[in-house]
């Protein structure tokens, strides 16, 4: 990563990393232990979402053809997919080799074997940059977001998806029914509240525009309306999120600028 200078000083983003719920898997100590466990995980297909969760996240970006787009943590490469069909130059970094060769077979995009925590590319490279659920399990998350700050453009836009830790019908369900925090089996998860997520956004480069919440989305392929139709309750859990306030929904997604 380039010391842009701009960052806060180390010990704001610790105070604020400490108050975060944490969950460690065994044998997690270093970033390659990381890899090795995202290899299996993309292997056995668990990190994929529907269709039409990869065409919402794309609207909400109102990307436009000819922008450049960089996925980081793209996985097998679903969203690259979307983002090509609409017409974007994407490119795709994951830290998992398995996860690059299964999206090299079916994404018409640039992809890098990387870590988000020191991204391959120039300042101010992207128009648009996306983060869909994986800040939260870098060692470094800070350092993750300095990153993705310094390669989009002034003028761009950064989609980042993060868990609530209150999330009313994810975290706060699951410990009633169990008395546990979710764990969803990655090496390494951590849930924040609304506020302790927008301020480490904020306090390493990026600037919240607008946060949208996330529960689940409305089908939008033929494939996907049958999925629902097979899972009523998911169709449910759609429909409650109209009345769940952003506080308390299960997922966030901050739209940012590079703050100037």
């Amino acid at each position: 990563m380039q010391d842009t200078g701009n960052g806060p000083p180390p010990g704001d983003n610790e105070r604020l990393l400490r108050g975060l719920v944490e969950i460690w898997g065994q044998g997690i100590v270093t970033a390659g232990d990381s890899a090795q466990d995202y290899d299996v995980l993309h292997a056995q297909g668990r990190l994929r979402q529907r269709a039409s969760f990869y065409k919402w996240l794309l609207g909400l970006l109102d990307a436009q053809p000819g922008q450049q787009l960089l996925d980081i943590s793209c996985g097998q490469g679903a969203l690259l997919a979307f983002a090509a069909q609409a017409g974007l130059r994407a490119t795709g970094l994951d830290l998992a080799a398995s996860a690059l060769a299964t999206a090299a077979r079916v994404v018409p995009a640039g992809l890098c074997l990387a870590n988000a925590e020191q991204l391959p590319f120039p300042a101010d490279r992207f128009d648009l940059v996306t983060n869909v659920g994986s800040v939260e399990h870098y060692f470094r998350p800070a350092v993750a977001v300095q990153e993705a700050a310094r390669v989009l453009r002034p003028e761009g836009l950064a989609l980042i998806l993060l868990p609530n830790t209150f999330g009313l019908l994810g975290n706060v369900l699951h410990v009633w029914r169990t008395g546990d925090v979710f764990d969803d089996g990655q090496p390494l998860q951590r849930y924040g509240t609304p506020g302790q997520w927008c301020r480490l956004l904020e306090m390493n480069g990026l600037a919240v525009q607008r946060t949208v919440k996330y529960e689940r989305e409305w089908p939008r392929t033929w494939p996907d309306a049958a999925w629902y139709a097979r899972r009523p309750y998911k169709l449910i859990r759609a429909a409650l999120s109209a009345a769940i306030p952003t506080s308390l929904a299960s997922f966030l997604i901050y739209l940012c600028r590079k703050k100037r």
